[in-house]
């Protein structure tokens, strides 16, 4: 008997079809006499069609309200899929966030996890009921209902595993594992059989979509042992694990990332500080910075490029244009059709010329590279953001299908 925590994404549980699918996987786990908790996350669109709905009543809507908003997604999955095992003649039970102890901070919108008391979830198994719970939300010290942003699901799922010891935690998704590469933008990509924590942080850090890195994180932190999987596909999926085989490939994986934007600083002092006043700006806005460039003096200026998310870039300009007398800056240059390219895997520390491989690889395909960031496992590029396509495909075709 095992102790198992199944996670399934909003794709897995967009219809009825959809939901008796998944419905039959649980009761399939369930059967073979484990404990099961699920995680689920909010139908298809349902998130976007509530967001659309609060615009449609007010355009700045609070951040409370919205939570209480958008929480109501998951607690409609939830619901029809304790119904769909009750017809199964299942002994089943949802519960919400608040009712499972998910206590997090009073970041509305994007809340942190502090606890998971899951004193209800030992409860109902003991009763021998499987237990299918609202991902993505919480409750702060104020009895507020918080969400916990992009990828709160998968965040959860793996918090409720390391909080009780899971056996496995195993996130349901559209695809069969990770792959080396997007499967919808390069058809050859190859599913992995294991990954490093380390690597899965890194991709999902740098756009691949299987995982949220924050559940990633939280993974690695409590060793949960982690698998990625299809709910379209009885297959095994991708074990991410502290460590993987001995003989490890050079490179895991490829991913692209869009959600990015190149700020350049010109005609900056060259002189002690100019740095320090710059990222001090981007910090008091709790703006997250990226790769960052900063070009050999010319005479007595210099230049610096830094790369945000797209969303920052409005925000970030702004403030450095009202600090550009303090700063000390002639010109400003901002785009955001750019993409960012990444090749990871913890086998190329120990092995050179991986990144000269990449380079020609872009090379070949005519892609010009404006920015480069490496460190132990990965090397990123800034591309034009129509080039992305084709640099992740030569770049795959170069380690992969050669």
């Amino acid at each position: 008997m095992a102790f198992i925590v199944q996670k399934f994404g909003g794709s897995s549980v967009a219809d009825a079809e959809r939901i008796r699918r998944v419905a039959g996987i649980i009761a399939d786990t369930y059967s073979d006499n484990n404990d099961v908790v699920v995680v689920l996350s909010a139908q298809g669109d349902m998130t976007d069609d509530l967001i659309e709905k609060a615009n449609e009543i007010n355009t700045h809507p609070s951040k409370r309200e919205m939570d209480v908003l958008l929480s109501t997604g998951e607690q409609i999955s939830i619901a029809l899929m304790a119904m769909a095992l009750e017809k199964m003649g299942m002994p089943v039970v949802s519960l919400t966030g608040w009712q499972i102890g998910m206590q997090t901070n009073s970041d509305y919108g994007n809340a942190r996890i502090k606890k998971v008391t899951c004193e209800r979830i030992r409860n109902e198994l003991d009763k021998r009921r499987i237990v299918i719970v609202a991902g993505f939300q919480g409750v702060n010290r104020y009895d507020d209902i918080t969400t916990l942003g992009r990828g709160g699901s998968d965040t959860t799922a793996v918090a409720i595993a390391a909080a009780m010891n899971a056996d496995l935690c195993q996130i349901y998704t559209d695809v069969e594992g990770v792959y080396t590469c997007d499967p919808r933008k390069v058809p050859n990509a190859r599913k992995l059989e294991e990954i490093t924590f380390d690597e899965m942080l890194e991709l999902a850090s740098l756009g691949a979509q299987v995982l949220h890195n924050r559940s990633v994180e939280m993974a690695k932190r409590y060793n949960v042992n982690l698998e990625v999987l299809s709910s379209f596909v009885r297959k095994p999926g991708t074990k991410v694990k502290e460590v993987t085989k001995v003989e490890q490939t050079k490179i895991s994986g490829i991913a692209k990332d869009v959600n990015v934007a190149r700020i350049a600083l010109i005609g900056l002092k060259d002189e002690p500080g100019i740095a320090f006043k710059v990222f001090r700006v981007m910090a008091k806005q709790k703006t997250n910075v990226d790769i960052i460039l900063q070009s050999i003096g010319r005479g007595d200026t210099q230049d610096i490029s830094f790369t945000v998310a797209k969303q920052d870039m409005e925000q970030a300009t702004k403030s450095l244009r009202e600090q550009q007398e303090i700063i000390g800056f002639k010109d400003l240059s901002v785009t955001d059709k750019i993409a960012k390219v990444s090749m990871v895997g913890a086998g190329m520390v120990n092995s050179s010329g991986i990144a000269v491989q990449m380079f020609e690889a872009l090379f070949d395909a005519k892609i010009n590279i404006h920015m480069i960031s490496t460190s132990e496992i990965k090397v990123s590029v800034l591309v034009d953001e129509d080039e992305a396509d084709r640099a992740i495909q030569a770049i795959h075709a170069k380690f992969f299908e050669a």
